[in-house]
């Protein structure tokens, strides 16, 4: 039976964080008519402490929060992968983020398929790269009702699936009214309610895990001790040397694939200028440390001898944190952990409408669409991916959400060509990069439903005399997609085939220094 101080604490962040959205149209406002770069990136105006916490709260999810420890519960050391996959992402966004936002800014691009559409001349490439995005982020949207049913059943919240369903729509509806009026500035000001209830859910559940369980050691050893008992299933929390390649290989794939997702991008686009994006990016391991705590949270879950639903390991922290705390504090933070599913699902349906607005919408059915009838277009797709993802994961087993969802990072990257690289060079054709992109596509879909769903796919004989070498199959399917791409590119210059007119406007990525009271160029 649902408790009363547990449903009021959780109802009481719950209306925090729709007050809080009212206030998104006073952030960084300004009268213009209505356009994408308005409604969908705020006017590229917020400034590092914003961008901060949206591209944060963005990357890192709700439901990262509760399955990291999860898969730590589950699977044992590997999940830690997690964090230097995060770890890995904060140099790459040092380098690429701020020279996309460069290239977009002064090319007016709105979507990373804007930036291949221009950098290659080819609507087909810029087509691809279009859908794999909006096919990637519609299983992971879906993941953050996944993570607030898993809350909701572990306070009691959830009492039965009609009642449960209609609560979940109901934080939803208000999820989606906000992003419809206001766009990117709705997430953007729930984000300051996630950092704060995420930092302190973190430390509050950390300070009763060390109390009750005796300190850290005492939670190690009985963690150790519960694993080294029967019905373990080979669990370890530590780190088997057949385990390593693919330990490193989900570390590097991950960090690969996460700044190719739409809604990273639409977040950083957001930011006021590169230097911002700089700024960020050297701050961003705050969040990879919370992350990690949360993770530490998987093994207290072991020691403290949770038992959590068969196939459901992602619930292990929710009814660690139903056992522990206070009914009261409790539903603190499971309002917590909801309100920080609702930033990422906002800015994943506000990139998946922009993608499909520009790069379908505009580019093939409405060429002459005003930027009034872009957004209103876009507001509408909005709606209907938050009404699709919660028909998805009413109406489906969660665990086919998670399966389209580890089939959606092997897909983003094989985007990494064309985005990633393009950034850099044009001397790859398009059509080696879209030979590519379809064998990599191919390639890792057939390799993880071939392994069950797994992202892992073993390859024998390169394991020496051991047993088969197991890596991620995204990276597989990447190296794969570059070497199509580097041979087709090769092949089609030498038969002179010809390329798309390369119309990007490359910006002054270092602007000239000047040398004090006399205007001339340093260079």
């Amino acid at each position: 039976m649902t408790e009363g101080p547990m449903a009021a604490t959780f109802l009481a962040v719950i209306g925090g964080a729709s007050v809080v959205a009212l206030t998104a149209r006073r952030l960084h406002s300004n009268d213009a008519l209505p356009s994408l770069e308005g409604w969908a990136l705020a006017d590229r105006s917020l400034g590092t402490v914003w961008t901060w916490l949206l591209l944060g709260g963005t990357v890192f999810t709700a439901y990262t929060f509760i399955a990291v420890p999860g898969l730590v519960y589950g699977t044992g050391a590997l999940a830690f992968f997690a964090l230097p996959y995060t770890v890995i992402v904060c140099p790459l966004a040092f380098v690429l983020l701020p020279r996309m936002w460069s290239v977009a800014r002064t090319n007016g691009y709105v979507t990373p398929a804007d930036f291949v559409r221009g950098r290659y001349g080819s609507a087909p490439l810029a087509l691809a790269v279009a859908v794999t995005g909006i096919l990637a982020t519609m299983p992971y949207l879906a993941l953050q009702l996944l993570g607030i049913r898993a809350v909701l059943s572990a306070g009691g919240l959830y009492p039965n699936a009609a009642t449960g369903d209609l609560v979940m729509a109901a934080i939803f509806t208000g999820l989606a009214v906000a992003t419809y009026r206001h766009g990117l500035r709705a997430p953007t000001v729930i984000s300051a309610l996630k950092a704060v209830g995420v930092y302190g859910s973190v430390m509050a559940i950390t300070w009763l895990v060390l109390a009750r369980l005796g300190g850290p050691g005492a939670v190690f050893d009985e963690a150790a001790s519960r694993l080294a008992g029967p019905g373990s299933g080979g669990v370890s929390l530590v780190l088997g040397p057949g385990q390593q390649p693919a330990f490193a290989t989900l570390a590097v794939g991950s960090a690969l694939a996460l700044l190719m997702y739409p809604h990273v991008l639409t977040a950083a686009f957001a930011a006021s200028g590169p230097d911002t994006l700089r700024k960020v990016a050297i701050a961003l391991p705050a969040w990879t440390a919370v992350l990690a705590v949360f993770g530490l949270l998987g093994i207290a879950a072991l020691a403290a001898g949770v038992q959590a639903p068969d196939g459901g390991a992602e619930a292990a922290v929710p009814v660690l944190v139903d056992r522990l705390m206070p009914a009261p504090l409790a539903g603190l933070v499971f309002g917590a952990i909801t309100v920080g599913a609702l930033v990422p699902a906002a800015v994943m349906s506000i990139a998946a409408a922009t993608s499909f607005v520009r790069n379908v919408y505009a580019e093939y059915f409405h060429p002459t669409a005003t930027p009034k009838r872009q957004v209103r277009i876009a507001k509408a797709v909005t709606l209907i991916a938050k009404a699709g993802a919660i028909a998805f994961v009413l109406g489906l087993r969660d665990q086919a959400a998670i399966n389209l969802q580890l089939l959606g990072g092997v897909w983003i990257l094989q985007v990494f060509p064309a985005v990633a690289i393009g950034l850099f060079t044009a001397r790859l054709h398009h059509r080696a990069l879209i030979a590519g992109w379809a064998a990599g596509m191919a390639s890792g879909t057939i390799m993880v439903v071939r392994e069950g769903f797994s992202p892992l796919v073993s390859l024998p004989g390169l394991g020496l005399s051991g047993p088969p070498l197991e890596i991620y199959a995204g990276l597989a399917a990447l190296l794969l997609n570059l070497t199509i791409t580097l041979a087709g590119t090769a092949l089609l210059n030498r038969m002179g085939t010809a390329r798309g007119a390369d119309t990007t406007v490359r910006p002054p990525y270092r602007p000239d220094r000047r040398l004090p009271g006399t205007g001339e160029s340093s260079s």
